[in-house]
């Protein structure tokens, strides 16, 4: 059980929230069905490319990500981050299990207007073997700077 050192510090600075450990998982959804934790409040993070540069798109685990939605909305040429580019912009996680919080590894994000600020959200701590659960307006406040938008629609 290990939260991502960059994380653990923006978090321990931020806001109050608790580690849970579980078995080793592979998804977003394996870690919901894990944990018991509805689909719809395990936040995911999805990297991509912009205009030279990286930014996060924060979802539900049991939404899918419309990239040209999102396209139309930021105005920008945007595309999935791949493998590689995601493990040297975050070097302190595990591929897979990259926590939805952008500001603390320097990106720009956009959280989907399916996250509900009004219910726990629990996200990835950077390996595939821990969660962090938080209240929702402590997410909302992590995510304070972030623009917002709709961009997903639930499996």
């Amino acid at each position: 059980m290990t939260v991502a050192p960059t994380l653990q510090k923006y978090l321990d600075q931020s806001v109050t929230y608790d580690v849970i450990p579980h078995a080793p998982t592979k998804s977003s959804t394996r870690t919901a069905e894990a944990c018991h934790v509805p689909g719809d409040a395990l936040a995911k993070a999805v990297v991509l490319r912009r205009d030279g540069g990286y930014m996060m798109a924060v979802l539900p685990a049991s939404h899918h990500l419309h990239l040209s939605t999102l396209k139309s909305q930021l105005g920008h040429k945007v595309d999935l981050a791949n493998e590689k580019e995601i493990a040297e912009l975050f070097v302190d996680c595990d591929i897979g299990a990259i926590p939805p919080v952008g500001e603390c590894y320097g990106l720009d994000v956009i959280v989907d207007d399916s996250i509900d600020p009004r219910r726990e959200i629990y996200m990835e701590a950077g390996d595939h073997a821990t969660l962090i659960r938080m209240d929702g307006e402590q997410f909302a406040r992590l995510n304070a700077k972030a623009w917002r938008g709709h961009f997903s629609t639930h499996d």
